[in-house]
C-alpha cells in the first residue's frame, strides 16, 4: 500500500508539474499575443498618426490652395468691380455732362422761345395800338418862349435865346414844354415821336388843368404821365417817385398809347417793338393832351428836334 501511495504521489506530482508547465506555456503564449497585439496596435496607431498627419498636411495644403484661390478670386472680383465702378463713373459723368448740356440747351431754347414770344407779343401789341394812330400837331400858344416850332407844328427844338412871344395863361414859362393841339377825353389814341440824336427829352400826356407857370415837377399827382431821357442814356418813368428804366437800346422813335377809359398810358420803342413802360390805374377826369419837351440844348449836344411823325409814317 505504501508503494501504491508512493506511486500515486509520484504520478500526482508528475501530472501537477505537467499541468503547471502547460499553464505556464499558455500564459507565455498569451503574453506573447498581448505583446504582439500591443505592437500591432502601436503600429496601427503610428500608421493612423502618419495618415492623420498626412491628411492634415493635405487638407492644410488644400485649405491654403483654396484660400489663395479665394484671395485671387476676391482680388479679381474687386479689380473687376473697381473697373466697373470706374467705367460706371465715366458713363455717369458723361451722362451728367450730357444732361447738363441738354438742360442748358433746353434753358437756352426756352429763353429763345420766351424772347421770341415776348418779341412777337410786343410786335403784335404794338401793331394793335398803332391802329389808334392820330395826327398830332404842336400848339404854339402853349410853347415855352425858348422853344422853336416848325411851321407845320411837327417839330420842336430849344433855343438858347428867348423868343419874343406873347405870354398867355396856356403857355409854359420856366419848363421848356409844349402841348399838342389835339385833346382827348375818351377812347384810345396813339402817336409817334422821333427822338434820335437827342441826349435829353420829356414825353407823355398831361391834364388840361396842369400848372404851366414856374418850376413844374412832372408826376401823375401833378397831372403828367411821362418818361424822360437824361445824360444820354438815363431813362426814367416819372411816376413820383421816378422809376429807372433799363433799355436794351436807345429808342430812335417812341410811340405813346393812351386808353382813356382803362386809365392806361404806355410807351414803346417803335423800332425794337418793345414796351418801355406803362402807367396803369390812371384816373382821367378831364381832357388830356400830348406833352413834349426837347429840353435845353446842353451846350450844343442836344440841338436835334423832336419830330412828331404823321400817321402815314407810322409802321
Amino acid at each position: 500500500n505504501f508503494n501504491e501511495w508512493q506511486r500515486l504521489h509520484v504520478y500526482s506530482n508528475i501530472t501537477l508539474e505537467k499541468t503547471q508547465a502547460e499553464i505556464q506555456q499558455m500564459i507565455q503564449e498569451r503574453r506573447l499575443k498581448v505583446q504582439q497585439m500591443k505592437e500591432s496596435l502601436k503600429l496601427s496607431k503610428d500608421d493612423a498618426d502618419r495618415e492623420t498627419a498626412g491628411g492634415v498636411q493635405v487638407f492644410t495644403a488644400l485649405i491654403q490652395s483654396v484660400e489663395r484661390g479665394l484671395a485671387q478670386l476676391m482680388d479679381a472680383i474687386e479689380e473687376k468691380q473697381k473697373k466697373a465702378e470706374k467705367q460706371a463713373e465715366g458713363f455717369i459723368k458723361e451722362l451728367e455732362q450730357e444732361i447738363s448740356e441738354l438742360m442748358k440747351r433746353s434753358t437756352e431754347l426756352e429763353e429763345t422761345l420766351s424772347k421770341e414770344m415776348k418779341e412777337l407779343c410786343a410786335d403784335v401789341e404794338l401793331k394793335m395800338v398803332q391802329q389808334y394812330v392820330v395826327d398830332v400837331t404842336l400848339d404854339p400858344d402853349t410853347a415855352s418862349s425858348y422853344l422853336i416850332l416848325s411851321d407845320v407844328g411837327k417839330q420842336v427844338k430849344c433855343s438858347d435865346i428867348q423868343n419874343d412871344v406873347l405870354d398867355n395863361p396856356l403857355r409854359f414859362s420856366i419848363c421848356n414844354g409844349v402841348l399838342g393841339k389835339q385833346s382827348f377825353s375818351s377812347g384810345r389814341f396813339y402817336y409817334e415821336v422821333e427822338v434820335g440824336g437827342k441826349t435829353e427829352w420829356d414825353l407823355g400826356v398831361a391834364n388840361e388843368s396842369v400848372i404851366r407857370k414856374g418850376k413844374i415837377r412832372l408826376s401823375p399827382k401833378n397831372g403828367f404821365w411821362s418818361i424822360w431821357l437824361r445824360n444820354v442814356d438815363e431813362y426814367k418813368a416819372l411816376a413820383g417817385p421816378g422809376v429807372l428804366l433799363s433799355l436794351k437800346s436807345r429808342p430812335q422813335k417812341v410811340g405813346v398809347f393812351v386808353d382813356y377809359e382803362e386809365g392806361l398810358v404806355s410807351f414803346y420803342d417803335v423800332d425794337a417793338a418793345a414796351l418801355i413802360y406803362s402807367f396803369t390805374g390812371c384816373s382821367f377826369t378831364e381832357k388830356i393832351y400830348p406833352y413834349f419837351s426837347p429840353c435845353r440844348n446842353g451846350g450844343g449836344t442836344n440841338t436835334a428836334p423832336m419830330i412828331l411823325l404823321p400817321p402815314c409814317q407810322t409802321n
